[in-house]
């Protein structure tokens, strides 16, 4: 993926957070890994979404409406009604058929055919990024860390224009991703193979993908 297309894609994204309307509630949006280090063409596109929870129904009828006319429950509840009623083709269910957050997200934000992948989770993505990594150190998952060169270029209802500029002259410096896991408190060794680990589950994806997270 060439990188201007890449970040025209960033900028896309943000443009659809910030005009919605969403499933979720969208706080932050950041871009980390390949895009982030300035690389040319970049194999993926890794994009953070930090999300809310829906803390109330914004339709009671919604949920038994969806159910009857798409067969997919919590509309309402995990997913905005008013969502919902504007892009029901966009509506994704989990295998229990329940309204997913995040895929409703992947299926409004990204196109199908663009090697993108979306992470979605409640918590702020420094936060996450050491969840992930213990998890995966205590599990042996290795490519599932999350590479922890992430910028932040949506916040709060702000874009941050000047980051943005400066990530598209690459004037953002990072190092290489065993080094930073080595920041984070990985030894050597395991940071080399973690590393390895990632590369190689990155090169097995194709076209869009998501993973939604819960801290």
């Amino acid at each position: 993926m060439e990188r201007e297309a890449a970040l025209d894609r960033v900028e896309a994204i943000i443009d659809a957070v910030d005009e919605g309307p969403m499933p979720v509630p969208v706080r932050e949006v950041w871009v980390y890994g390949d895009v982030a280090l300035g690389l040319d063409p970049i194999e993926r596109l890794d994009v953070y979404v930090t999300k809310d929870l829906l803390m109330r129904s914004d339709d009671p009828d919604a949920a038994a409406e969806f159910e009857r006319s798409h067969g997919v429950n919590g509309v309402g509840k995990s997913v905005s009604a008013e969502w919902a009623r504007e892009y029901p083709e966009l509506l994704r269910a989990n295998d229990n058929g329940y309204a997913a957050p995040e895929k409703c997200l992947a299926a409004h934000l990204l196109p199908d055919d663009e090697p993108i992948h979306l992470e979605v989770c409640n918590a702020p993505f420094d936060r996450n990024v050491r969840q992930r990594l213990q998890s995966a150190l205590d599990r042996g998952a290795h490519e599932q860390v999350l590479d922890p060169r992430g910028v932040q270029l949506y916040g709060e209802g702000q874009r941050a224009a000047e980051t943005m500029a400066k990530l598209r002259n690459g004037e953002l410096p990072f190092p290489t991703l065993s080094g930073a896991l080595e920041m984070l408190g990985v030894d050597e060794d395991e940071a080399t193979d973690i590393a390895e680990a990632m590369a190689s589950y990155r090169e097995r994806q194709e076209g869009a993908t998501v993973r939604g997270d819960v801290v």
